[in-house]
């Protein structure tokens, strides 16, 4: 069976650092628990170790520049990224932000929640198998083997994409099981409470979909510069630059300025001479597209889900301007009532007034008259409203 270690590792402070650390400042820690900051390194056994180490040690390590490391700075807010250098890739995808080397992996934050099922999948798949392992353990599929048929940091390079491609999908999944019935909900009460519900699932939809959108174009941008995915082909770079190789002293052998310049201009040398093969970066491009395709897939869905809100919002603006319409016509008829029962008040007042008129003597019926008169005159000049209403559009019919 592979053996599995685990150390912890923490920062030294000068007085601590010796020579046999090569001065990086790299301390052993008996006993304590891993910072939030940390790192996990795995190796292709699967040995584990968990330090606290500072950038310095982290860019002496694997070679890359300050500016690389930023990218992997949780405080930083940095798209996902995923850089080719001369001995590492750098990957940034959200929670996961790791650098891969031809025979190690650095991830950060190794006890975050989202992280965890990253690091057990690393273990599973890392490894390689061979006809010892099959027949001592047993307990790799073929599928897995097959898998490790892929140089080290293609597998994992996949793990990383396959997790942040799961993780993406699952929060879609999730975001349509709440969306489309609450959009239905909407379409058959327009009430406050539906309408803050649906305003907030397409807040988290518009957010989830920006950051599909960039690993998508990452993976994108990767698939259209066969240079760029020449970069990632870190073992074969290693082993035509310099036969010295693998972690612990050889890795910090290989960090002495002289060596690294002239393993810097033998691989550059190198990929310069395979670029002429149109078939050089075949495995990972087709690595590539199946995950390509995948994340496209999940941008689709949210794609379609947008197209969802965007028609029930539609529906929703058309009946909410069917209830306006119906209630200008509303006040409009109120309007008009209320300008015709002016009228009939007014009529009503005047004969109201306690003014002696000589025709109203021994004539009582004309008050029935006056009363016929002026409700009728208000009922005309109503329907007149209504009818100019009508004929200018302003009412439906």
């Amino acid at each position: 069976m592979i053996a599995m270690t685990r150390d912890v590792l923490a920062v030294a402070t000068p007085e601590m650092t010796t020579a046999a650390d090569g001065g990086v400042g790299l301390l052993v820690k008996k006993k304590g628990t891993a910072s939030a900051r940390s790192w996990v390194l795995i190796d292709a056994n699967v040995n584990e170790t968990v330090m606290d180490i500072d950038k310095y040690a982290i860019m002496h390590r694997v070679q890359i520049h300050a500016r690389d490391l930023r990218i992997l700075d949780p405080l930083l807010s940095y798209p996902s990224t995923i850089l080719g250098r001369e001995r590492a890739i750098v990957l940034n995808l959200e929670h996961i932000k790791a650098i891969i080397t031809a025979e190690e992996v650095l991830l950060r934050d190794p006890s975050d929640d989202n992280v965890i099922p990253v690091v057990e999948e690393l273990r599973r798949r890392l490894p390689v198998v061979n006809a010892n392992h099959a027949e001592l353990g047993g307990q790799h599929d073929v599928e897995t083997g097959e898998e490790d048929e892929s140089p080290f940091e293609f597998r994992a390079l996949e793990v990383f994409l396959e997790a942040i491609c799961s993780f993406h999908a699952a929060r879609t999944t999730e975001l349509e099981t709440d969306a489309y019935p609450a959009l239905d909900e909407l379409t058959s009460k327009i009430s406050s409470r539906n309408l803050d519900r649906v305003r907030k699932l397409k807040s988290a939809m518009t957010r989830l979909t920006a950051r599909v959108q960039k690993v998508r174009d990452e993976l994108e941008r990767l698939l259209d510069d066969d240079d760029d995915m020449a970069d990632l082909y870190l073992s074969r770079k290693l082993s035509s630059a310099s036969p010295v190789s693998g972690s612990g002293a050889a890795s910090w052998f290989l960090g002495s300025p002289t060596i690294g310049s002239k393993i810097s201009r033998a691989s550059r040398a190198s990929v310069m001479t395979v670029h002429g093969d149109e078939n050089d970066v075949e495995e990972l491009e087709m690595l590539l597209e199946a995950y390509f395709m995948q994340i496209d897939g999940t941008l689709n869905k949210l794609t379609s889900l947008r197209e969802y809100i965007d028609d029930t919002e539609d529906y929703i603006n058309i009946q909410l301007d069917n209830h306006r319409n119906q209630l200008i016509q509303l006040e409009l008829f109120l309007s008009s009532g209320t300008v015709c029962m002016s009228i009939y008040a007014l009529v009503t007042g005047i004969f109201g007034m306690n003014i002696p008129y000589t025709w109203n003597d021994g004539h009582g019926y004309m008050f029935k008259w006056v009363v016929i008169l002026s409700g009728a005159l208000s009922a005309v000049i109503f329907l007149l409203i209504v009818f100019y209403a009508r004929f200018k559009g302003l009412v439906g019919s």
